[in-house]
């Protein structure tokens, strides 16, 4: 009987490997997350190797009624995985083994690892990609609920961090909901280039025996085969994308961190965290840290060097299979995992914040954010644009100078500057008149945005 740590090409060698050799070569501490996925891989490539005659139909019974079992024993936990083991997949192969006998030996017939690690690999990130799609639907759902809630919210928009521009929070929010529904796209497109099954291509050369891959392709729920074996075995152009696709994710979830913890603090007092998701200090007892969002801000780079990792490490490599690629797992996995935590801790942070609209109120009335309503007023009053931008520019002068805003500068001053000014001036520059006559599509006024709104529900569904 085969044990978990006998080599597959031991024949070849007439000493036993150094054990830290054996320690350096290992990889099953890290691709034993995907046991389901190359059982699944297995029970397939036996169903096809029996009904194609290349091994006895019952060989192929006894070798998936085994495979079962052990799946079921692993989830269960009544088999544990020999750290000693090579791989994930001399595991499974040789626990099968000593179950059934020599039929299990027959299992490996008409396959090599490196197509066998190249389906787990794909079978394993198909799965995951599901799970992050899922986790960033939920979250646009998130941001437009709590859209809906503020499309007359008004607070400042900025450029430079400045104050720039009366816009509504609910229209700030949709600004990330397009971006998330961006990294949604790319994410479902990075998994169509990914649903390619390569089982079939062998070692490199695929095989001289009568396989059925188009069979194999629909059992494990696959669009396509690969169609060239050296690629089939060779390519982790699937693992990159989608690592860039979650880098560019978490680069937008840093990008939103980074505004909840300037909203946070006492600066802008815009939000407020739920206790459940903030943190104290271990000396200032007044201190509420926004750490989530500074650990995701922070986990953005770590993804990052996970994607440089991967665009590294492919880049010198002759084809076909090299040792190198066994890196491949440790970073996409690790990719994968940082932004399922963060989309999971995100997700109820942002649904449990409370919104301070008096505070974005107060601060969208300092700034002089509607100056450029001001300029559009005499625009419309037939003045050249470049005069009447002139002109608000000295009454925000004026302003500063007498320590007052638009709002409340006498219609007299406006009057001294140009005779186009009247009572009605006052109305065109209030924060709320600023926003509501924002109507094109994609502007703040609710309307427009309640129409956002709409399409990323509709789009998401």
């Amino acid at each position: 009987m085969a044990s978990a740590n006998q080599k597959m090409w031991a024949g070849r060698f007439a000493k036993e490997t150094d054990s830290r050799v054996n320690d350096f070569n290992s990889s099953i501490r890290f691709d034993s997350r995907m046991f389901r996925q190359d059982i699944a891989g297995s029970c397939a490539h036996a169903q096809m190797l029996g009904d194609c005659g290349i091994i006895e139909k019952s060989e192929s019974a006894a070798i998936i009624a085994g495979l079962k079992g052990i799946l079921a024993d692993m989830e269960s936990g009544k088999l544990v995985l020999n750290p000693e083991a090579e791989d994930i997949h001399m595991f499974v192969e040789a626990e099968l083994t000593s179950r059934i006998g020599d039929a299990g030996k027959r299992l490996h017939t008409a396959r090599s690892r490196n197509d066998q690690v190249a389906l787990d690999l794909r079978l394993y990130l198909k799965d995951e990609t599901k799970e992050i799609l899922f986790l960033v639907r939920e979250l646009i759902t998130t941001i437009a609920d709590l859209a809906e809630q503020h499309t007359r919210t008004v607070m400042p928009g900025y450029t430079h961090l400045q104050r720039a521009q009366p816009i509504t929070f609910a229209h700030h929010l949709m600004a990330y909901a397009n971006m998330l529904l961006r990294d949604l796209q790319r994410l479902e497109d990075a998994n169509k280039r990914m649903d390619f099954m390569p089982l079939g291509s062998g070692a490199l050369a695929a095989t001289t025996y009568p396989i059925n891959r188009k069979q194999v392709c629909d059992l494990l729920g696959f669009a396509d085969i690969t169609q060239n074996s050296l690629d089939g075995v060779s390519d982790r152009d699937f693992a990159i994308e989608l690592t860039s696709a979650i880098s560019i994710l978490m680069m937008h979830l840093s990008r939103f961190s980074e505004e909840i913890i300037l909203w946070c603090s006492w600066e802008f007092k815009f939000v407020e965290l739920d206790d459940a998701y903030a943190t104290g200090s271990s000396i200032m007892p007044q201190k509420k840290n926004p750490d989530v969002t500074e650990l995701i801000r922070g986990k953005a780079g770590r993804v990052y060097g996970d994607l440089q990792t991967l665009l590294v490490m492919m880049k010198g490599l002759p084809l076909a299979y090299n040792k190198d690629m066994q890196e491949d797992k440790e970073a996409v996995f690790d990719a994968v995992d940082t932004v399922k935590l963060c989309l999971s801790t995100f997700i109820p942070m942002l649904a449990t914040m409370r919104v301070l609209p008096e505070n974005m109120r107060a601060a969208a009335a300092r700034g002089f954010i509607n100056a450029t309503d001001c300029a559009d007023y005499l625009v419309k009053k037939g003045l050249p644009f470049r005069d009447a931008y002139k002109i608000t520019g000295q009454l925000v002068a004026l302003c500063i100078e007498k320590n007052c805003t638009l709002e409340t500068l006498p219609l007299a001053e406006y009057q001294a500057l140009s005779a186009e000014f009247a009572e009605d001036v006052y109305k065109a520059i209030s924060l709320e008149e600023c926003v509501l006559q924002r109507k094109a599509e994609g502007g703040p006024a609710p309307e427009s945005v309640e129409k956002q709104i709409a399409y990323i529900r509709t789009a998401i569904a």
